[in-house]
């Protein structure tokens, strides 16, 4: 999968992923082949962190 570049649509297209396919961010990155650490920095570069509790960057 090909992650998209803006943090911001890339903050959408990860919490619906999340909300609606996957039980944890490690999930989706193993079934998806995508880069934990990729999806943290871009993410956390915008001010957004991964809440487990909710399954979400928030």
């Amino acid at each position: 999968m090909a992650l998209p570049k803006d943090p911001y649509i890339l903050l959408g297209y990860v919490n619906m992923k999340l909300r609606d396919s996957y039980s944890s961010l490690d999930e989706l990155c193993e079934e998806e082949g995508v880069s934990k650490d990729e999806i943290v920095s871009a993410l956390a570069s915008a001010g957004f962190s991964y809440d487990e509790k909710r399954n979400a960057f928030v």
